[in-house]
């Protein structure tokens, strides 16, 4: 790969291997070798910018959760060598909650969650990051519910204040697939998010879908409850997908991940309590498993806790969010 060290065979290679560096080798300062200087990083709470919190957030994991493990459970590539690659990683982590931190004092539970983070790649660094875990899981692990949790971080930080995230640098564009599996599976989500009671055509009977807090629907129903759930407390929502590409796997399904953003005003009872009519914006990103033209397999990655934080965050003085 042009720009790349020559160590590394090709995008999935380069991914697996600095993760597995910095996470399970503990080689916090490779992050300064990997990532670009004024890399932005956005998580569904949060906008960072440059390598210095990059390293600070990781201390910070390690500190509460320093057994944790990073499995890589997909890795779907998009982009080339010129432009930019964008890899969409997904990992699933076991871990200890063994020290103080974001989720408090320790308890000693065993946390399993999972994170997909979509990374724009150039010249062997990561110049740009979209990062959803599902923090949800964490908490319930612990024994909390996500909306104490948001109320702790609301408390902390004063308020809900993320900032704005800058455009990816020239000349990485994201990738939109026009055709194929792809475009089809994000087509008729969309038409599923325009009814108030989700429906989705192409759904296998038998699909598996990985829900936030760690929980599994299995059949199109009990897929179909989740995102009627979330239509119920965020009606007439306005939906963007920002990142979708299907990868063709000889003998084996097409690989999806879809990128997306769900704005909506909080305005119903239900997934996120009594309506607020606060503006709520959820960043998720969806990786499927696409055969027959049916999606057989789904993880659907959104932070609840951040959710709530923008649920229950109080209005400004001029009475506006």
């Amino acid at each position: 790969m042009k720009g790349f060290d020559a160590e590394f065979h090709d995008l999935d290679h380069y991914i697996r291997v600095i993760t597995d560096r910095i996470w399970e080798g503990r080689r916090l300062d490779d992050i300064r070798r990997y990532y670009g200087e004024g890399c932005a990083v956005e998580t569904p709470s949060s906008v960072s910018i440059g390598i210095e919190p990059v390293i600070e957030g990781t201390r910070k994991t390690l500190l509460a959760f320093p057994d944790r493990r990073l499995l890589a459970e997909d890795v779907i590539i998009s982009g080339d060598e010129h432009q930019g690659f964008l890899s969409s990683h997904r990992i699933f982590s076991p871990m200890t909650h063994a020290g103080p931190g974001a989720f408090g004092a320790p308890t000693g539970r065993a946390v399993h969650v999972r994170t997909v983070a979509d990374c724009v790649c150039l010249d062997n660094r990561i110049i740009h990051e979209w990062l959803v875990r599902d923090q949800a899981a964490i908490a319930r692990a612990i024994g909390r519910h996500e909306r104490e949790v948001a109320q702790d971080w609301l408390n902390a930080a004063g308020g809900w204040n993320k900032a704005p995230m800058p455009p990816a640098p020239a000349p990485y564009r994201s990738h939109i697939d026009a055709h194929g599996p792809a475009a089809d599976a994000a087509s008729a989500w969309l038409d599923g998010l325009r009814r108030t009671n989700f429906e989705q055509a192409g759904v296998s009977d038998a699909v598996i879908t990985c829900l936030p807090a760690a929980q599994v629907a299995v059949g199109p129903a009990a897929r179909a409850a989740f995102w009627s759930g979330l239509l119920r407390a965020l009606p007439r929502p306005a939906v963007e997908i920002e990142h979708l590409v299907g990868v063709p796997r000889p003998g084996r399904a097409t690989a999806v991940a879809m990128r997306w953003r769900y704005r909506a005003q909080h305005e119903g009872a239900g997934r996120y309590g009594a309506p607020t009519g606060r503006a709520v914006e959820v960043l998720g990103i969806t990786h499927l498993e696409i055969e027959g033209g049916q999606i057989v397999r789904e993880w659907v990655l959104i932070d609840d806790v951040a959710n709530w934080m923008q649920v229950l965050s109080p209005r400004s003085e001029a009475g506006s969010d």
